[in-house]
């Protein structure tokens, strides 16, 4: 598969430098300069990876990745662009002149891809509140109101100012409780640990339970738990936390560790009277929560691909890629995510965070 996605990425890079090349109104000196500066761009998510970048000094290694990443998604745009074009070329639907020396070729898709991906960076900053109520007809002492997250990726491209900005929201809620649902941390703990970001954290003012996510492995286990430790974030590691109000919370470790346990071996023996949530990063057999009786689960990872047409292959992928989702009494929340991995980009799915309000039926 990691072969598969290599040999994707440079024909997609190949097919859509060649393009740059012909389509652009410029002598041949100027065609290099040009093109090589696409061609290092999109080399420098490779130098990133291959040169280990998470070791160069914050802002560079910040400034790869950035840039690496999103180029990645521009990539994919541009490609889907130039496919069109040749199609609407061989159809006799667009002039071979409009895709070879053109300034108005060349005008017309650096417009569009400007404009698409403003939007798409604006559409990812404009965090969308998803509320959800839940009527139980299990004991509760008070209604609930939980902040439910996940995929907060911070690292080399979300930074400490933007889990600032995070951090308020929450508190405007004035939440009981916080869940986290995995991927705290992006690939690397280091920016977290250079900028303090644990202290931004430390700032939310209800109780915080979390779980692993794939990331975390990624990004180096011990490294991640001791951050998590610093940050007052409670972490849930194939365990689970009764609380007051007649509620508990099952946390799974990823599945990224083989040996975590089996969700039956985990539940065995809660007490049934109790609303149970399970938080569960990946949202792979949901049927799985419903044969052991969990009341509501809250997963993430899918990131409902970011950007389209990712999200059709995510939503042929899961049973739930994102929203909402009901398997006999078991219900289910799947979030795109609050961050993103790589480029800051969304289109056709959004960054969000759930506000579950939760009480007792009539």
């Amino acid at each position: 598969m990691l072969l598969l996605m290599l040999v994707l990425i440079g024909a997609g890079n190949g097919y859509a430098l060649w393009h740059i090349w012909h389509l652009l109104p410029l002598p041949m000196v100027g065609r290099w300069i040009v093109t090589m500066c696409f061609a290092v761009v999109a080399f420098s998510q490779w130098a990133f990876f291959l040169l280990n970048g998470a070791e160069w000094p914050l802002p560079i290694a910040s400034f790869f990745y950035k840039v690496g990443n999103s180029w990645l998604f521009i990539m994919v745009y541009l490609v889907l662009i130039f496919l069109l074009l040749d199609l609407g070329r061989w159809v006799g639907l667009v002039p071979t002149s409009f895709l070879k020396s053109s300034w108005i070729g060349t005008g017309s898709i650096a417009s569009v891809m400007l404009a698409l991906f403003a939007y798409a960076n604006y559409h990812f900053h404009d965090k969308q509140r998803v509320a959800l109520h839940i009527a139980t007809s299990k004991p509760l002492t008070r209604p609930l109101k939980v902040v439910m997250l996940s995929d907060i990726h911070a690292g080399f491209h979300i930074r400490r100012n933007e889990i600032a900005q995070m951090v308020d929201r929450i508190n405007a809620e004035h939440p009981d409780y916080v869940l986290i649902a995995g991927d705290i941390i992006d690939i690397s703990v280091r920016p977290l640990l250079e900028e303090g970001t644990a202290n931004e954290f430390r700032r939310i003012e209800a109780p915080t339970y979390a779980i692993l996510g794939n990331h975390e492995y990624h990004s180096g286990n011990p490294q991640a738990l001791k951050f998590l430790r610093d940050a007052d974030i409670r972490l849930l590691q194939d365990s689970l936390v009764n609380l007051p109000e007649g509620i508990t919370i099952v946390g799974r470790d990823d599945r990224s560790n083989p040996h975590r346990k089996n969700l039956r071996v985990l539940t065995k023996g809660l007490a049934p009277e109790r609303f149970t949530i399970l938080l569960d990063h990946q949202p792979y057999h949901l049927e799985q929560a419903e044969q052991a009786g969990i009341d509501f689960q809250f997963s993430g990872h899918t990131h409902r691909g970011q950007i389209w047409p990712f999200s059709w292959v995510t939503d042929k992928l899961y049973e739930t890629a994102w929203g909402h989702h009901q398997r006999g009494k078991t219900q289910y929340y799947v979030s795109s995510g609050y961050g993103i991995w790589g480029g800051k980009f969304r289109l056709g799915t959004q960054s969000e965070y759930l506000v579950l309000h939760l009480s007792p039926s009539l």
